[in-house]
């Protein structure tokens, strides 16, 4: 699937980069057409202005526009243009064909009547938009769905752009006050945020301030992770013997800002961790998923527009939609006999020789638990009570 959704770019990109070409010719074509014309313009503008100069010199006005006539007829410049005009033409209608055929603007095709949880949209929706920091359109956006109780979400959204905000401006304060209070949720969960957001305040202070503020900062704020991270620890304090120059010691890389963004997206993970949120928006996953989805649903529903009835009736696709790593969250087992993804009522089962299958897979082929079968990847026999679920 990717490798013909790459072919598909690169079929459009060509097509574009031909009508970009064929553009740049008509223009360049149109440029020097309409230049020859001014100069034809201007010498004939010239002979005429030249009487007006000097009176005894006689102009025969009409011998000159008619000469100017007879350059331009000769010059056809209608006809000069009508060949790349005609061939940009075509490019641009062969491009515009092939974007109607590679993206087709009527998705609703795809669409299936199934039960709609607009609240749950709404939900969605509105924290989408305080996760992106649109404070004044979320609340429309809630107002006018009338779906006050998001609320609570919003303040804690506001509270992560205000430590944002001040990380910004190269403040921790806010930050590590945030993980001071949730320090013991934060150990819990494996994050090493606090350590991270004290050892760059400790920077701070080192560069700004001196050595001795920032051994005081150290005793006070870094000691109870020396046990756990000696090897950072050490590193920290190699940084005293350089106060003051520590962008000319081997230590410099310590104060890319690359650290600041690294700093404020992870402040970002463990927030929305602590708030059982994902980091990425739920919204912006969803989209892109179902956008990688969408050409095959099209494909498919173009296969099934004469049985329209059997495609809203349908429980489970016919052919699986393959989409990128990045969404792929759990562990999910597909049939290789039946094609079918396992479920609760239809689990992955381990069979004696190492071979998975799915139970109604191994019911079909047991007759039921009937009797052993043949294993469908190798010669070994199966007895279908010795069959053990998997749990993934």
């Amino acid at each position: 699937m990717a490798n013909n959704f790459h072919m598909e770019l690169k079929t459009i990109k060509d097509g574009f980069d031909h009508a970009i070409k064929k553009q740049k010719l008509c223009y360049s074509k149109c440029h020097e057409t309409v230049s020859s014309i001014g100069q034809v313009i201007a010498e004939a503008l010239v002979k005429l202005q030249a009487g007006d100069d000097n009176p005894s010199y006689i102009i025969d006005h009409k011998s000159v526009l008619s000469e100017l006539k007879t350059k331009l007829k000769d010059m056809a410049p209608l006809s000069l243009l009508e060949g790349p005009q005609k061939e940009l033409n075509v490019a641009l209608n062969k491009y515009t064909k092939q974007l109607e055929k590679s993206f087709n603007p009527d998705i609703a095709k795809a669409y299936r009547n199934v039960d709609f949880d607009f609240h749950t949209v709404n939900q969605i929706v509105a924290s989408h938009l305080y996760r992106q920091g649109l404070f004044e359109v979320g609340d429309c956006f809630t107002d006018e769905a009338g779906e006050q109780e998001i609320g609570g979400v919003k303040s804690s959204f506001v509270e992560m752009y205000h430590m944002l905000g001040a990380m910004k401006s190269r403040n921790l304060e806010p930050a590590l006050k945030w993980v001071t209070e949730n320090s013991e949720e934060l150990k819990q969960k494996g994050s090493d945020l606090e350590l991270k957001l004290h050892r760059q305040q400790y920077l701070e202070i080192l560069q700004k301030q001196g050595r001795d503020p920032a051994l005081q900062y150290a005793r006070a704020f870094l000691t109870p992770f020396f046990t756990s991270h000696q090897a950072e620890f050490s590193k920290m304090m190699g940084c005293i013997l350089f106060a003051g120059r520590l962008d000319s010691s081997p230590y410099a890389d310590l104060l890319s800002p690359s650290h600041w963004d690294k700093l404020s997206e992870e402040l970002i993970r463990q927030f929305c961790n602590l708030l059982g949120q994902s980091f990425e928006s739920p919204l912006s996953v969803t989209v892109a998923a179902g956008a990688q989805g969408l050409p095959t649903l099209l494909k498919l529903m173009n296969v099934m527009t004469g049985k329209k009835q059997e495609w809203q009736s349908m429980k489970q696709l016919p052919v699986p939609i393959d989409l990128d790593r990045e969404f792929q969250f759990h562990t999910v087992f597909v049939c290789p006999v039946s094609r079918d993804q396992a479920t609760e009522e239809n689990p992955a089962m381990l069979m004696s020789c190492g071979h998975v299958l799915c139970k109604h897979s191994i019911h079909k082929l047991s007759k039921n638990s009937g009797k052993s079968f043949k294993c469908p990847y190798c010669p070994s026999e199966i007895d279908a009570s010795r069959c053990k679920q998997l749990y993934f």
